[in-house]
Formats: structure tokens, sequence, C-alpha cells
């Protein structure tokens, strides 16, 4: 019997690779953590005086995130992947383990946040904050059916040696993570509204093929990049054969205007976390909340098409 376990498990994990290599769609970002909850709570219409405590917080952004995944137009369809905070991992959905549900019931690869946060800004740069605790985890995902991973550093300034660290500190960890046979996705994050945002993505740029080159012919990595001033600036990204996907955050931008610029680069699909959900409500009626979101997965789709 374990034997016909592990068979479908590793027919699963290759469909996910199939789908997450290949297939039209998009990365929903729902991996919200403890610092940004509230916010996203906020914007769905929950204010702080609706929680008296942290458990009770996750319980609400947890109900939250299963109202969006049940959601008729919250499929592989459209939603090639889900991205999913540890909370969410060890929670379920109808009494089904989340990412089980993810996949078996909505066919979206998921993928889980592995990052404790960040340090504080040197050279422009915010790298991760240690992961001691990063084995244990990942050791977790696996055995939750996770097929990868998703970790976050943010670059503020067009200094050289703080996105050299920033990139060389996301393919190390990258590297950890595919030891343990899943597919991390790097994301170093430039900010959106800084002033030498192209000349940071040109350095960025010559980092990550830096790094993509130094990979094992037989690794690949994912990329979640800003999207950048220059279209198609992350074409080399996109044809590199390290990198299974390249896909973009919005960063701030609104939807209209993130799927305006994600249109412009071709080969990247979305990762959209507050411009996917934003218009939801948890005062919405379920017709209500599911067209708002049909729709925005229809127009993240279409842009991510490009």
């Amino acid at each position: 019997m374990a034997g016909t376990d592990m068979a479908v498990k590793t027919a699963d994990k290759a469909a996910m690779a199939k789908q997450a290599a290949s297939k039209d769609g998009f990365i929903a970002a729902l991996d919200q953590s403890g610092g940004s909850t509230p916010k996203a709570l906020r914007l769905y219409g929950i204010m702080e005086d609706a929680y008296g405590n942290d458990e009770e917080m996750y319980r609400l952004i947890h109900e939250m995130r299963a109202r969006i995944i049940k959601s008729p137009a919250f499929t592989g369809d459209k939603v090639m992947g889900a991205i999913l905070f540890e909370r969410t991992m060890e929670g379920d959905i109808d009494g089904v383990p989340t990412a089980e549900y993810l996949w078996d019931k909505r066919g979206v690869v998921p993928f889980l946040k592995v990052d404790k946060g960040l340090e504080a800004e040197v050279n422009g740069c915010q790298l991760m904050k240690p992961m001691p605790e990063l084995d244990t985890l990942l050791e977790r995902a696996v055995a939750k059916g996770m097929f990868g991973t998703k970790m976050r550093s943010v670059i503020s300034a067009a200094n050289a040696e703080g996105i050299a660290a920033a990139v060389a500190q996301q393919f190390d960890v990258g590297r950890q993570i595919l030891g343990h046979g899943l597919m991390p996705i790097i994301e170093p994050e430039v900010t959106i509204s800084i002033a030498d945002k192209a000349e940071a993505e040109e350095i960025l740029l010559a980092e990550i093929l830096k790094q993509l080159d130094a990979l094992g012919h037989d690794k690949q990595v994912m990329l979640k990049l800003t999207l950048p001033t220059k279209p198609n600036l992350y074409k080399p990204l996109v044809d590199h054969p390290r990198a299974m996907r390249v896909v973009a955050l919005s960063g701030g931008y609104c939807r209209a205007d993130a799927n305006k610029i994600l249109a412009a680069n071709n080969g990247i699909i979305a990762s959209f976390s507050r411009a996917l959900t934003e218009g939801l409500s948890a005062q919405q009626t379920d017709a209500e909340f599911d067209k708002v979101l049909g729709d925005a997965i229809n127009g993240i789709f279409e842009a991510s098409r490009s």
C-alpha cells in the first residue's frame, strides 16, 4: 500500500511540476503573515476591534482565504498556483488539509511562504532573517504535500553590494530548499517608489543571471520579481533554462496598473496578493464575492497570457 501511495505522490508532483512550468494562469499570493494580516483584514472589511488576540485574527484570515479558495472562479483553469502562510498550510478547509484541498479539489499547485521576515536595512537592502528551523519546516511542507516555497527580501536602492548580498542569500537558501525536493520561489522585491528603481533592476538582473548560471544543470528555481520599469527587462530570465518560471508581484500597484504593466512583459505571469483581493469584502454576499473575485481572476489571467 505504501508503494501505491508513493506512486500517487510522485505522479502528483510530476503533474504539479508540469503545471508550474508551462500552464497558462497565475499564482495567487495568499501568504500574508503576522505583520501584514491586520491590514489584509482591514481591506477585507474586518477591523481590529473584531478580534481580541492573534488566534482570533488568524482564524478570520483563514476564513477569508478559505472563502477565496472555495469560490467557483478559483480553479486551476486560471489560478496555476497559490502561496500559503504556514498557519494556512497547517489548517483545513472543510476538514481537508489546505494543500490537499488546493490540489485535489481545485487543481491549484500549493506553495509555502517560509521566510521569517526581514533584517534591518544594510546597503539599501533588507535580507531575510535567519531561519534556524527551516529544515524542520521544509520536512513538514513535504509531508503536507507542498510543491514549493516562497521567500522574500527587499531592495530599496541601486546598491550593487546590497543587491548582490540579497540575491546570494536567496540562492543559498534556495539550494537548501531544493535539497528537500521542493521548488523555491526566489523573491528579491524592488520597492516601486524608489527613484533609482530602473538602475536597481539592471543590477538585480545581472546578479540573478550570475546565480542561475552557477546552478547545477539538473536544478531549477522560480523567480518572483517586481514589475520592471523597462518592459521585457527580465526576458533573459524567462528564457534561462535554470528558471522554471518568472512571476511578478503587484508591489503596491492597483490591479488595473499591475495588469497593464504585466501585459507588456512577455512570458511573465502574475503572483498578486493585494491586487488579487482588491474589492473583496467580508460583508459581500457569496454571489457578490464570487463576481468580484471572478472578474479579478479573469483580468489577471489575461494579463498573464501576454
